[in-house]
C-alpha cells in the first residue's frame, strides 16, 4: 500500500504543481492557439469532451441498465444469460484502443471521415460492460426476501424489478454510471481513432471535435511552452474531475452498504 500511495501522491503532485500554473480566465473561454502563439485556451476541447461525454453515457447506461437487470433476474441460470455475462467480461477487459479500432473500421473507415458521433459510440462502448457488471452486482445483493415480498402482495415481476430492487439498488447503479463516466473522461486511443481533434470551435456531431484527451496528447508532444502549459492545465482538469466523481460514487456506495 505505501509503494502505491508513493508513486500517486508523486503524480498528484506534479499534476497540482505544473497543472494549477495554467489555469487562468482564458482557458475556458479561449479556443486551442496555434503553433507558437502566446495566448490561447482549452475552451473548445473541454466543450467537446462534455458533450462526447455526456452523450456516450446516456447511450451506454440504458443499455447497461437493461442488461443488467436481465443478467440478475432473468438470466441467472439461462445459456443466453451466462454468453451474456461472458461476452461482458470479455468487453470490460478489452483495452480501449482495441475499441477504438474497432470503431475506425466499422464506422471511420465506412464513412470515409472522423466524426463525433464515431467518438461518442466508442466510449459508449465503454460505458456499457461498467454498467452491465455493477448494475448486476447490486441487483444480486438484493435479498431474495424483498422480491418474495412483492410477489406475495400480487405485483407481477417488471414491476417488482423497476419499483422494489431497482429501487433499492439505484445507489449502486449510481456508483456504476459516474465510476464509467470517470473512466472514459480520460481516454485517448479510442477518440485518435475516430472524433481525432478540431483546432476550432465546432458542435457538428458529423465532423472532427476537439477533445481534451487528445489534445493534452498533441500539446504535450509539441516543443512549444504554451501548449505544454495548455496540456498540464487540461490533465489538471481531468484529473480533478475524475477524482470528484469517484469521490461522488464511493459516497453513493457507502450509503448504499449502510442502507
Amino acid at each position: 500500500m505505501a509503494f502505491g500511495l508513493f508513486w500517486l501522491a508523486w503524480i498528484l503532485w506534479t499534476v497540482l504543481e505544473l497543472g494549477i500554473s495554467g489555469l487562468s480566465l482564458t482557458l475556458f473561454t479561449e479556443m486551442t492557439p496555434p503553433p507558437g502563439a502566446d495566448v490561447g485556451g482549452l475552451a473548445n476541447a473541454i466543450a467537446g469532451s462534455l458533450i462526447m461525454v455526456v452523450l456516450a453515457t446516456l447511450l451506454g447506461t440504458p443499455i447497461g441498465i437493461l442488461a443488467g437487470v436481465y443478467l440478475a433476474e432473468y438470466g441467472r441460470n439461462h445459456w443466453l444469460g451466462s454468453t451474456t455475462r461472458f461476452i461482458n467480461d470479455l468487453l470490460l477487459s478489452a483495452p480501449s484502443i482495441v475499441i477504438g479500432l474497432f470503431v475506425y473500421a466499422v464506422v471511420v473507415a465506412q464513412t470515409g471521415k472522423f466524426s463525433a458521433w464515431s467518438g461518442v459510440l466508442a466510449l459508449a462502448l465503454i460505458v456499457l460492460p461498467v454498467v452491465v457488471r455493477t448494475t448486476e452486482n447490486m441487483l444480486q445483493l438484493i435479498p431474495n426476501t424483498l422480491r418474495e415480498a412483492a410477489f406475495a402482495l400480487g405485483a407481477p415481476k417488471s414491476v417488482v424489478i423497476s419499483k422494489v430492487t431497482l429501487r433499492a439498488a439505484r445507489a449502486g447503479v449510481l456508483t456504476g454510471v459516474l465510476l464509467a463516466v470517470a473512466r472514459i473522461a480520460g481516454e485517448t486511443a479510442p477518440l485518435l481513432f475516430t472524433a481525432l481533434s478540431n483546432q476550432f470551435w465546432s458542435l457538428n456531431l458529423n465532423e472532427p471535435m476537439a477533445n481534451l484527451p487528445v489534445t493534452i496528447f498533441k500539446f504535450a508532444m509539441s516543443p512549444f511552452t504554451n501548449w505544454q502549459e495548455l496540456a498540464w492545465a487540461g490533465v489538471f482538469l481531468i484529473t480533478m474531475g475524475v477524482l470528484v466523481l469517484n469521490i461522488i460514487a464511493r459516497v453513493f456506495l457507502r450509503a448504499e452498504k449502510v442502507n
